[in-house]
């Protein structure tokens, strides 16, 4: 039983390594988000040791069966050949390989580790693929190549089992027994984390007040498998069981009760204006000078403000695009762990703005210049009621096409063009698709040479805004022109150079700017400073027309004489809430975070967020 022992000591030192020098890899890919920063290297440092414990428990859990498989060889016959097992380890060491370098991509793009809400889009890996860059695609997959062949390679060398491991039948102290209890015995422990009072757990690799530390410290796949399984167990979740569920629904209920029903101002000088909506993809408050953005980014969208009403303290509830259609189409907030785009089982309960803007005699239609089945999206917006809906593999214009799709200064000149042969009025929305990665777009501007952070961004949104500039030319040209009321929003918000965490509400600021011939006014070149949401937008329009929208319990007319303002964003594991008074961070592992609020406000304010989030989440649960 001694070889079988120093066998399993030699996989766990095996292990380890693996685990620090993939997390070495991954520091030092992101060396320029560590600099810019200003982590102290000694906090990088640390987070190497503070790894150990969940490193220790992953590299158990991967050792249960081969220690059971061993255990059981030997006690069969103590001349078994192991070297099956390593058909194994090449499995777990590509695995996890592949989980880092896999979270060094998405890091980059998202800020978050990699997680369920990730996972789902390789249900269409051809769109996940086809959103990174070529040479950003070969450079990772070289790695995973290069350290897996290493890894496996020093396995086979060093660390596979010999063909004999029981050599020492007779000693009392490396007999079956002892043997079968040390060793289990360690790997039960080393799954539990030691003998604290309770489990270990993925947050418990988290030991710094800067997140990129904590990223690179916590095991990446014993992260992603606790994050699976939450997110398998939706029914089950209780990080947001704050508080009985009728006080929960009282509490919000209460959040969303205003004294009357009274809009302050109707936006149209007609009745019936076509509505176009421009779903901007992945634009930031950050991108806009006149909200918290460098002059030079947008200034065609800058232009834009002058004739317009522009939303200063409006918020995406989410982080991607499909969460977004629900957000605007059904007034729908996004969901942590999950999108409602990805349960069809559930459109069932979700309103449809589309309805009644049919009741009202419009004619709906949705354009986008790529594939809409990433995310689920055509099914949610099939499902909505849209009357056209018109995606990549409808248009044939003879456009260059990217990796994703039509570029925007090709589609939405076209779709301008198009709307000449709806009828009228319409309610139309276009999802713009060049501000994201792999960020494939002509290059026919000067670079932003500036930003220091996510370049490739700023600069593909600094093309798409000169493809706003060529579509409202070609509006200008057309029949319907004249009759319409553009809004532009934001579909989510993306990481600038400005480098908010996600966890922020500077992250989920965002743009909406109104503009069009009907406008008041009165309203031209002014803003609206309330705080508000995305999902705000059907309650909204639809008072416009003096249509009742109860059925969108989510949202709310930001017009309203009565209106309470708040605003809400979720991340991984919790939510963002943002009053007048102030404004906190929620995680399900921590709690209230990163709180400002007035002492006196505060223990109200916390709760209507847990109350919303709770009531949010149980009604969607059982949808």
């Amino acid at each position: 039983m001694k070889k079988y022992l120093v066998t399993l000591a030699k996989v766990l030192v095996f292990l380890i390594v693996l685990f620090e020098w993939m997390r070495v890899v991954f520091a030092f890919y992101h060396w320029q988000l560590i600099d810019v920063e200003q982590i102290p290297y000694a906090e990088v440092l640390k987070g190497f040791l503070k790894s150990l414990p969940l490193d220790v428990a992953t590299a158990c859990y991967v050792m249960v069966l081969p220690a059971i498989a061993m255990f059981v060889g030997v006690c069969v016959n103590k001349y078994t050949k192991f070297k099956w097992m390593r058909w194994y380890f090449y499995v777990v060491i590509a695995v996890y390989i592949l989980i880092v370098i896999g979270e060094m991509g998405v890091y980059g793009e998202w800020r978050t580790k990699l997680n369920c809400n990730v996972l789902r889009y390789l249900k269409n890996p051809v769109e996940v693929i086809s959103a990174a860059s070529t040479t950003l695609t070969v450079e990772l997959a070289s790695m995973w190549l290069a350290f897996t062949l290493m890894f496996c390679w020093w396995y086979v060398k060093w660390i596979e089992p010999t063909d004999k491991l029981d050599d020492s039948r007779k000693s009392y102290w490396f007999s079956y027994p002892v043997g079968l209890m040390l060793s289990f015995g360690f790997l039960l422990l080393g799954i539990r984390g030691g003998f604290n009072k309770k489990p270990i757990c993925a947050s418990s690799g988290c030991f710094s007040n800067y997140k990129l530390a904590n990223v690179i410290s916590v095991n990446p796949a014993y992260n992603l498998v606790e994050n699976m399984i939450n997110a398998n167990h939706l029914d089950e979740r209780s990080d947001f069981n704050c508080m009985d569920s009728e006080t929960a629904g009282n509490i919000t209920r209460l959040t969303y009760k205003t004294d009357c029903d009274s809009t302050a101002y109707h936006i149209s000088n007609i009745e019936r204006p076509n509505i176009m909506v421009i779903l901007l993809e992945s634009w930031s408050a950050d991108l806009i000078e006149s909200l918290v953005g460098d002059p030079g980014v947008t200034p065609n969208f800058h232009e834009l403000e002058k004739e317009g009403l522009l939303f200063t303290n409006i918020y995406a509830s989410d982080n991607h695009t499909e969460q977004a259609q629900a957000n605007v189409f059904s007034g729908f907030p996004g969901l942590p762990l999950t999108a409602v785009t990805n349960h069809p089982e559930k459109y069932h309960a979700l309103p449809s703005l589309l309805k009644p803007m049919d009741s009202l005699g419009y004619y709906t239609s949705y354009y986008y210049g790529g594939e809409l089945g990433y995310g689920n999206i055509l099914p949610y917006l099939e499902h909505a009621g849209f009357d056209k809906i018109v995606e990549h593999k409808d248009v044939d214009a003879g456009f260059h096409s990217g990796k994703l799709g039509y570029h925007d200064t090709d589609m939405l000149p076209w779709v301008a063009k198009q709307l000449a042969g709806q009828p009228e009025p319409f309610f139309t929305a276009v999802l713009t698709q060049s501000s994201r990665s792999p960020y494939d777009y002509p290059r026919i501007l000067g670079k932003l040479e500036w930003t220091k952070l996510e370049s490739d961004f700023m600069n593909s949104a600094h093309y798409a805004d000169f493809a706003l500039k060529l579509f409202m030319e070609t509006a200008k040209t057309q029949t319907w022109y004249d009759n319409t009321i553009f809004v532009f929003v934001a579909d989510h918000s993306h990481v600038t150079e400005k480098n908010y965490p996600l966890e922020s509400f500077e992250y989920h600021h965002i743009p909406l700017l109104v503009v069009g011939e009907p406008l008041q006014d009165t309203l031209r070149g002014k803003t609206f400073d309330k705080i508000c949401n995305s999902f705000d937008f059907p309650a909204t329009l639809l008072s416009q027309f003096g249509v009742k929208h109860d059925e969108f319990i989510w949202s709310k007319n930001v017009f309203n004489n009565c209106y309470r303002p708040f605003a809400y964003f979720e991340h991984d594991d919790g939510f963002g809430w943002k009053t007048d008074e102030g404004e906190y961070i929620y995680s399900g592992q921590y709690g209230p975070t990163n709180v400002l609020l007035p002492d006196e406000a505060r223990d109200s304010i916390v709760e209507q967020g847990k109350a919303f989030m709770q009531h949010h989440f149980e009604l969607f649960s059982g949808y």
